[in-house]
């Protein structure tokens, strides 16, 4: 049996604004496995699943440079971990394309992320959009990658991606030949919500900008949207039981427990019986603390994209590297000839 390196595959895609809720939720586990040097770990900017919808090209450009600037400002060492852009290794594509024949129809139609981006107008929709979490198995097991840190609204997708290698695995009877990766989910990462309703996620797309911590805001700004932030009129709990019925509150509060490294006790054994008119500044100087200086090394690099260009250049050779010799064998086992260019 097949015994598989330890690797560690994940990405984002390239579609502007990261916020708040894309560092805490995904760019500091990304850093923290940085530690753990049993892994080898990929990150990639996924540009080729940003196309599934419409993109202005530009736009599309400077999104991509920008996620990777972000890698690299949130800590992320070029020299330490591999970080490319996904378009630049073809066996993404490749693989991607052989598993679209290795996936059912029946798989695909389960997946709820298609249903929620299309809408009303499936019929509209790119076949790229349906068939996307077949390049996201391709993505992972281009390189044979052991582990993938996921969010919970990933977890589906991964599971996808584990059908799709035991089913390849077993139809060319090749045991272990692709490793059935394992789900890292950050524990006790709080779930970040706007800050103007904290009933409904952060996000890049809300109409409203004082709705989310974007990581390029400068200090000014991180701190304005921190003390507009919605508050209820009451003090804060001293247990975290109190917070049940108070979204704002319970938000305002993970976010300082996630930024600070504390729990939420932690936080409300400090804060408890205080205002928001206590609590807000303390908030506002600790968000500025952590994410002012990464907003600050992320606009230095996007002035600077030969810099970002050559980390991207320099870790898809890297990339490609290693799924080269395992693309060459999945051509040789489906039996094409001289295939897998990677």
């Amino acid at each position: 049996m097949t015994t598989h390196s330890p690797r560690v595959f994940s990405g984002m895609q390239p579609t502007g604004n990261l916020t708040l809720g894309n560092y805490l939720g995904a760019l500091v586990n990304f850093v923290a496995l940085q530690e753990r040097e049993e892994f080898e770990r990929l990150y990639c900017v996924v540009d080729l699943h940003a196309i599934t919808t419409a993109q202005e090209p530009a736009a599309l450009a400077r999104a991509t440079r920008e996620v990777a600037a972000a890698y690299i400002a949130s800590g992320l060492d070029p020299k330490r971990s591999i970080i490319f852009n996904q378009s630049r290794v073809s066996a993404h594509a490749e693989l991607g394309w052989i598993f679209t024949c290795v996936a059912r129809m029946g798989w695909l139609n389960r997946m709820t992320q298609f249903k929620e981006k299309a809408g009303k107008h499936k019929e509209n929709a790119s076949v790229g959009l349906f068939s996307y979490p077949t390049l996201m198995a391709a993505d992972i097991l281009a390189y044979r990658a052991t582990h993938v840190p996921v969010g919970e609204d990933q977890k589906q997708h991964l599971e996808l991606t584990r059908d799709i290698a035991a089913k390849f695995n077993n139809d060319f009877n090749v045991p272990d030949f692709f490793p059935l990766p394992e789900p890292l989910i950050q524990p006790d990462t709080a779930r970040i919500m706007s800050l103007r309703d904290g009933k409904n996620k952060m996000s890049k797309s809300d109409p409203s900008d004082m709705s989310r911590i974007n990581l390029t805001d400068d200090a000014d700004l991180i701190a304005q949207k921190i003390r507009k932030a919605k508050t209820d009129p009451e003090p804060l709990p001293s247990e975290p039981d109190g917070l049940a019925e108070r979204p704002e509150a319970q938000n305002l509060i993970g976010i300082f427990a996630a930024l600070s490294g504390v729990s939420v006790t932690e936080v409300l054994a400090e804060y408890g019986g205080q205002g928001f008119g206590a609590f807000k500044p303390a908030l506002a100087d600790l968000t500025v603390a952590k994410i002012a200086p990464i907003g600050d090394e992320m606009r230095r690099l996007m002035e600077t994209p030969d810099e970002i260009d050559a980390v991207l250049a320099d870790g898809a050779e890297r990339a490609a590297a290693l799924a080269r010799p395992i693309l060459r064998e999945i051509y040789d086992t489906l039996g094409l000839i001289g295939g897998g260019s990677a």
